[in-house]
């Protein structure tokens, strides 16, 4: 049995590594796209998952359905479009070592998916659908994530959502805006970052926590991400912060949030109980089983790849949280 399905995009991510003499990055290709990442830590971790979404039908597509299934994720809801190219995604790094995306989306295969192609039965089979919102910046994939959504909500399937905030991709700011909170209204469990609370809001991360549960009555669990600094958490019953790993490593924190999200929904499977049962300590050790998952995917390459066993988080959060 599926326990959670993911929607949206899988996608090459072109992570800098190095610049020639001319100044141009060195770039290493990975397999990405947040859905994919998210599903990658379930998996790795023992959890059973599928994906729904759409890739050109060309080398990368083939690379990524054979990905999916190195990695356990079902690829049943995978499909091949023959007009489109595989979406990529390239990550260079500014003067202060910022992330930047850039997306060979204009369009790009993934928006692409039509709500008859996705696989329904996945979704009702599922405990939980996640979805983010670069699915929702064109149709018809906008389309097909909100039938995909109704379709789970007539099931009793729960919503996990991450904004996924990623500016170049859409048309303007506030029709971003628009559908980043119309994934908040959906949702059961939120993973949202800092600079995406402060985007919707004009809040803090422990402002914006606050806020999110007290407006949205349907979010029974939320995250906010603040990334070397921690993570808070909230539902009905209590509200913490665990802090970020020290000493790490980073050499790419791409996918690092989405690897996040995947543990604590691993982690929150493993309790066996809703969201908004949970008590504060309970909450606090799916966020540092997370948080050191996600802190050690840093360490290496790739969003998919970076996943570490099961074993290395529980080593490090033994190291961390004595």
């Amino acid at each position: 049995m599926v326990e959670v399905v993911a929607i949206g995009e899988l996608l090459i991510d072109f992570t800098t590594v190095d610049k020639n003499g001319d100044g141009y990055p060195t770039m290493a290709a990975h397999p990405g796209g947040a859905p994919a990442n998210f599903l990658a830590a379930l998996s790795r971790f023992g959890a059973e998952t599928a994906f729904i979404g759409k890739v050109g039908q060309d080398a990368f597509g083939n690379l990524l359905k054979d990905t999916l299934e190195k990695y356990g994720i079902s690829s049943k809801g995978l499909i091949f479009d023959p007009f489109h190219f595989t979406t990529l995604a390239f990550v260079t790094l500014d003067e202060m070592g910022e992330r930047q995306f850039s997306f060979s989306r204009k369009p790009g295969a993934d928006t692409f998916l039509s709500f008859p192609e996705v696989n329904y039965d996945l979704i009702n089979e599922a405990k939980y659908l996640h979805f983010g919102s670069l699915s929702l910046t064109d149709e018809p994939s906008r389309t097909a994530v909100v039938m995909a959504v109704t379709e789970a909500k007539r099931h009793g399937t729960l919503i996990s959502y991450d904004p996924n905030l990623r500016l170049p991709l859409w048309y303007d700011e506030q029709e971003a805006r628009e559908q980043l909170l119309w994934g908040l209204k959906q949702a059961d469990v939120v993973k949202i970052s800092d600079d995406e609370v402060e985007f919707l809001f004009g809040l803090a991360p422990e402002e914006g926590a606050k806020y999110i549960i007290n407006e949205y009555k349907n979010i029974k669990l939320c995250y906010v991400t603040c990334g070397d600094k921690g993570t808070y958490f909230i539902n009905k019953n209590c509200f913490g912060f665990v802090p970020a790993l020290k000493g790490l490593r980073v050499i790419d924190t791409t996918g690092a949030g989405d690897v996040f999200g995947g543990s604590a929904m691993f982690a929150l499977l493993g309790t066996g109980k809703a969201p908004d049962c949970l008590v504060g300590a309970e909450l606090e050790q799916i966020v540092r089983f997370a948080t050191a998952a996600a802190g050690l995917s840093t360490e290496r390459r790739g969003g998919i790849s970076s996943v570490p066993a099961t074993e290395e988080v529980l080593s490090k959060m033994k190291e961390e949280y004595k």
